[in-house]
């Protein structure tokens, strides 16, 4: 069995090609770690491939999400110089609306907390929402304007950052399962087994995204990470109808809801290549891949009532895919004392995409010693009991 890695020995080696483990690797090895990235499929073959590119501030409270999600508005800034346009990375912002003065009460006190946090909002009243989107439904009470909104094509964009990462001198095995871990006789990780090849390295990364559970079992450790299904609805070509990405006061709630049951609050904006994209949909239902009429139906409702221009337009295509959940609506960030030698990045749920850049930069300064730009106490992998509840 080949071992070790060509180019020298590993500092790490990085479990998952998906956006996650991209900018894990793509920011280790711009400081300098060597670097392997492992994954059982392709690039971005999982929960990435399945997104819609959401990088988002504005349905995150103020908290440590918030502050994560800040921290990656201005990496994927940066980022964005260089990646091709085909990436598809549009600051286009963000637009919350209220259907009634209830809701935009609720909306202005979330804005209020938010920008007291660093968040960029802006009331906009009911009579000038149609100046940002002059398709929107008529009647709405008012919503919130969220310049640092913004999107990009997220497989493309987790195989730019691989790239990169492979340029500053990563090795990427790709169709290749860990199927084990090597380990010292004290119990501290030395690096992964796969089918073609042992991989030798002091720190092990997990960013297996929805099956970061399954990898922490493997390792002998525990982290709840459970998959959360969600649908797409994609229609035809269309001239830029929707200009923003634009959703209902109630999503906020849906993304922080445990609820197992269905889950449904339209989200809709336009894509460069002219399809209109429509999320979306949250439940629990394990892996179960099947096609759920009602989900698709009510999207296609809730987008049509946001934008009655919709109604008539075909949906071409849809496609759906299993967010990482955790309990406690926060990622894993961080080494795992439990299991000396494995970090975890994961558990990002619907937020991974755009929280990718800065979990890839929190990693980084872990593996090198550095100090992490954020606190990372409220991401530590440690915090969950055996039932899954956060300690």
């Amino acid at each position: 069995m080949p071992t070790g890695n060509p180019r020298g020995p590993l500092d790490a080696v990085i479990v998952g090609a998906g956006v996650v483990g991209a900018a894990c690797a793509h920011y280790a090895s711009r400081a300098g770690l060597a670097v392997a990235v492992v994954d059982r499929g392709s690039v971005a073959g999982g929960t990435t491939g399945a997104g819609e590119g959401n990088l988002l501030v504005s349905d995150k409270e103020a908290g440590p999400e918030l502050d994560l999600a800040l921290l990656s508005t201005r990496l994927w800034r940066e980022l964005a110089d260089d990646l091709p346009p085909e990436a598809e990375y549009e600051p286009k912002g963000g637009l919350v609306v209220a259907p009634d003065e209830t809701a935009l009460g609720a909306l202005r006190d979330f804005a209020a907390a938010q920008r007291k946090a660093g968040v960029e909002t802006h009331e906009v009243p009911s009579h000038a929402l149609h100046d940002l989107e002059p398709h929107l439904a008529p009647g709405l009470a008012g919503g919130f304007h969220y310049p640092q909104d913004a999107q990009v094509q997220p497989a493309r964009a987790a195989a730019q950052l691989l790239a990169s990462a492979r340029r500053s001198g990563a090795v990427v095995h790709l169709g290749e399962e860990v199927t084990g871990f090597l380990a010292h006789p004290d119990g501290t990780l030395r690096g992964v087994r796969t089918p073609h090849r042992e991989l030798h390295a002091p720190a092990v990364v997990n960013a297996t995204g929805t099956w970061a559970g399954d990898l922490a079992r493997l390792a002998g450790t525990h982290l709840p990470v459970h998959p959360r299904r969600g649908f797409v609805l994609v229609t035809e070509p269309l001239p830029r109808v929707v200009r923003h990405k634009v959703y209902a006061a109630d999503y906020i709630s849906d993304v922080a809801s445990g609820s197992a049951d269905l889950q449904s609050s339209a989200v809709v904006e336009g894509t460069p290549a002219g399809p209109v994209l429509i999320g979306a949909t949250r439940e629990r239902v394990g892996f179960d891949r099947t096609l759920s009429a009602e989900a698709l139906r009510r999207l296609a409702h809730q987008a049509a009532a946001l934008f009655p221009v919709l109604a008539g337009v075909r949906a071409i295509r849809t496609y759906h895919g299993f967010r990482p959940y955790l309990p406690d609506h926060l990622p894993a960030i961080g080494p795992d004392p439990r299991v000396p030698g494995l970090f975890h990045a994961c558990g990002h749920e619907g937020a991974g995409i755009g929280l990718a850049p800065a979990t890839g930069l929190l990693t980084a300064a872990v593996l090198t010693g550095d100090q992490p730009a954020l606190d990372l106490r409220p991401f530590r992998p440690e915090r969950f009991d055996q039932a899954g509840a956060a300690q």
